[in-house]
């Protein structure tokens, strides 16, 4: 166990898996650190959190998990819990009052990815999944396949599986597949996570701006992933995407063995792609040599490409060819990834994370393709900070290609963001109705609501876009839809 001896109190960089009996998690109602109590429950550890409030699916889950969840942040949280370790998470701020007596009270703390490498990743086959997309639904893909394969792995991921009906699996083989996000790790820790995981397998999707907030420029953000990349030791192996040059220069310099992957061209490749209402079926080709056909039941070009840099890895690793085609197979999907929530009165609604422009893009693509003769309206709501942000202006402009129809729903004011700064959402509606795509601005979730539920017409195809809850926007429209018919 090693600490740093600074004003960030007993903060451990690493740890030995057999010194903490009792973890204590502070920012326990968010996904990620939500999902890591319960694999830490799994595991054996005595664990306990706390949050300023925690709402279901979170409740819920760390309540079916025996986790006592304790609300709101408080000094007191700490007498009852007892800890030997706690994890802090990157939502909380130095001056978090539970943080604050952390602190002072010297206990050892650690920041979620520091204990994830720790006491998961140092024992395992680390396979590291990054990029600015499709992060989740590879790492979920790859997590999958080995299961379904009978390799046991373990995995945590940023969305809920469908076929495990959660973020995590605990196993007891030798791989651990994981979500690599390069945004910050903790108020202690201004590093991006995925630095902490170790990785003996990387699969880097893409490469391209984002995180504003904490990234100034596109230098300074590949310079986050050209540490990672030189993580990978010379045994290790790289995938990396080939429709993303400056994502292959990166790879390139690490020691690590480096595999290309993508549609159109890469070591590993697609040929005879079909798009279709089942899916994508294609040719794997490997070193210029086709190894078979698939099915992957996913919708998107970007899915197929997700699933070539599954396949690279995979057989890296050592899978087979025919345990990876089984695994593409019966892979259900990822919650909130093109995920049809219901269809009332002929009125298809669908969820799904997007919110860089490329991900907007591509997901309408997709859409649009599964879905061909029927009328795909958008309805987009930009709410990261990157996406707040007019730096993408133009990009959103480009972004809905494929819709019939779309509406926007216009930030509210963020005080981190100056003036002059936001995305101009009226604008981008203009520019769009400029260009043969119907678009409207509104202001309020209940505007949107009563736009979309009153004019929505049978057979209309309603894509819902947002990283957030869209204010409970699905849901109330699933009913208004389902009251109307």
């Amino acid at each position: 166990m090693s600490a740093a001896p600074d004003d960030n109190g007993l903060t451990l960089d690493t740890v030995d898996p057999s010194f903490p009996k009792r973890i204590h998690l502070v920012g326990v109602g968010g996904t990620g650190m939500g999902s890591f109590a319960g694999m830490l429950k799994a595991a054996g550890y005595e664990v306990t959190g706390s949050d300023e409030n925690v709402y279901p699916p979170m409740s819920t889950m760390l309540e079916k998990w025996g986790i006592t969840t304790l609300t709101p942040y408080a000094p007191a949280n700490l007498d009852v819990a007892k800890p030997d370790l706690v994890i802090i998470g990157n939502v909380i701020r130095r001056v978090n009052v539970e943080a604050t007596a952390v602190r002072e009270r010297k206990l050892p703390q650690m920041s979620f990815p520091a204990a994830l490498g720790s006491l998961f990743l140092k024992q395992r086959h680390s396979i590291v999944v990054a990029g600015t997309h499709g992060k989740t639904t590879t790492s979920s893909l790859m997590g999958h396949v080995l299961a379904a394969a009978g390799k046991d792995p373990t995995f945590l991921v940023g969305g809920v599986t469908q076929n495990y009906s959660g973020n995590y699996r605990l196993g007891k083989g030798a791989h651990f597949v994981v979500e690599g996000d390069e945004y910050d790790t903790a108020y202690f820790d201004k590093g991006p996570k995925f630095l902490h995981y170790q990785p003996k397998t990387l699969i880097l999707t893409s490469v391209e701006f984002d995180h504003a907030d904490i990234y100034r420029d596109l230098p300074h953000y590949e310079a986050s992933f050209e540490k990672l990349v030189k993580l990978v030791p010379a045994n290790g192996t790289i995938a990396v995407s080939a429709a993303w040059p400056n994502a292959v220069r990166l790879a390139r310099t690490s020691a690590a063995r480096v595999v290309t992957y993508g549609v159109r061209e890469g070591d590993v490749h697609a040929e005879k792609l079909t798009l279709g209402h089942e899916g994508a079926r294609f040719e794997v080709v490997v070193d210029g040599r086709s190894l078979g056909s698939v099915l992957l039941p996913m919708a998107g070009a970007h899915n197929v490409e997700n699933a070539l840099g599954v396949f690279a890895a995979g057989l890296a690793v050592g899978m087979s060819f025919d345990e990876l085609r089984a695994g593409f197979g019966s892979f259900a999907g990822v919650k909130r990834r093109q995920e049809v929530r219901g269809e009332p009165g002929g009125v298809m609604v669908i969820d799904d994370f997007a919110h860089h422009p490329t991900a907007v893009k591509e997901t309408i693509a997709a859409v649009a393709a599964r879905y061909a003769g029927r009328r795909v309206w958008a309805v987009f709501e930009p709410r990261s900070n990157t996406s707040r942000r007019n730096i993408h202006q133009q990009e959103y402009a480009r972004s809905f290609e494929g819709a019939a129809r779309a509406s926007i729903k216009v930030p509210e004011r963020h005080d981190k963001i100056p003036a002059g700064e936001e995305l101009d959402v009226p604008l981008l509606a203009k520019e769009l109705t400029a260009h043969g795509i119907p678009a409207r601005a509104e202001v309020t979730v209940a505007a949107l609501l009563d736009e979309v539920a009153s004019e929505a017409k049978p057979g209309d195809v309603i894509l819902v876009m947002s990283n957030g809850s869209f204010g409970g926007f699905i849901d109330s429209l699933l009913t208004r839809l389902g009251a109307r018919s």
